[in-house]
């Protein structure tokens, strides 16, 4: 039977060591990790958890070894924190899901990754990375701005404060992130559009939309921006409209942008983009998250899957039917 790995993050034991709540945001719940375990299980894989990178060093160290990791370690420290598990696992030459170690690092680095995306011609808004509070003032359009950390997901450091009206404010807002994170602010122009998170799956010429929704925030909700609080409340707060790209362009045109958009950076076997419409109605790449949360209610991956049909089984098995037809063949079967 094929033995199947799990490396992950559980915010639970982050918690325990006394990290705090907006540190561990990214990390995943227990049941999330139950959930892939009895999915997998269900498709006739025998799974083994693994956990982080350092419980996976010491696993490797200890001789142990996998014919496939299913990855969703999140990393601890640093820009190149998601690429911490693959780069290990290609070391030991080990097989894994989802991206590489360099489309982990460069797709967390939102300035980055939009460079090459300009570079690539996929439609993206201006940008600018602030690594220094004083250098707002160069930047080259105009405002309102939107601000946020250029290296976090799930939200952090996104409030309505992220909307900065003015050029005067932009210094204040960017230094208040800079020293909460530790690490530049990405200042874009603040688009007030549509916006949606497109679900990918597959890899290269083989990857296709699963489904789209459309965010739309409730009136209790912070408004103008899908922020962390919305997010981690999305429950109460927000409400996804799966979208209809046949009877809706420009949800056909946000479609079409995250498609270019995976096949761009090469992310692999599956994951979100996110695409943020401009006051005429343009879509326009925001970022991408090729390791996306995965889990089966919470995680807006598994919520496009739910309103489009698609069971959470049906989702594991096309993510591990992508990573073993990339690997031609050299990962068993169930």
């Amino acid at each position: 039977m094929t033995m199947i790995g799990l490396t992950y993050d559980l915010r639970s034991e982050y918690l325990a060591q006394g990290y705090s709540l907006d540190q561990t945001a990214e990390f995943d719940r227990d049941d999330t990790v139950d959930a892939i375990e009895a999915a997998l299980d269900e498709l006739g894989y025998q799974t083994v958890r693994i956990g982080n990178a350092r419980q996976l060093v010491t696993a490797l160290a200890a001789g142990q070894s996998w014919d496939l990791v299913f990855n969703i370690a999140e990393g601890m420290d640093g820009i190149g924190r998601e690429a911490q598990v693959p780069a290990i696992l290609d070391l030991y030459r080990i097989p894994y899901t989802f991206s590489d170690p360099l489309v982990m690092s460069l797709t967390l680095h939102k300035g980055m990754t939009k460079r090459v995306i300009r570079d690539c011609g996929v439609p993206t808004s201006d940008f600018f990375v602030v690594s220094a509070a004083d250098e707002s003032a160069l930047t080259p359009f105009e405002p309102p701005f939107f601000v946020k950390p250029v290296a976090e997901g799930t939200g952090k450091g996104i409030t309505p404060d992220s909307i900065v009206r003015s050029r005067a404010d932009l210094p204040k807002a960017c230094a208040g992130l800079i020293d909460a994170y530790s690490q530049p602010v990405l200042v874009e122009p603040y688009l007030n559009g549509r916006e949606f998170t497109v679900a990918i799956v597959g890899t290269g010429k083989k990857a296709q939309v699963l489904g789209g929704m459309e965010v739309h925030l409730k009136e209790n909700a912070q408004q103008g921006v899908y922020s962390y609080e919305n997010k981690e409340n999305c429950e109460e707060l927000v409400e996804y409209r799966l979208t209809l790209p046949k009877q809706d362009p420009v949800a056909a045109e946000a479609h079409s942008v995250a498609l270019a958009a995976w096949k761009a950076l090469n992310c692999r076997d599956a994951g979100r983009v996110d695409i943020r419409c401009d006051e005429n109605g343009r879509a326009l790449f925001m970022e991408v998250n090729p390791l996306a949360g995965i889990h089966p209610e919470h995680s807006d991956l598994p919520i496009i899957c739910n309103l489009s049909g698609i069971s959470y089984k049906s989702l594991i098995a096309r993510i591990m039917d992508s990573a073993k037809t990339r690997m031609g063949g050299k990962v068993p079967c169930a």
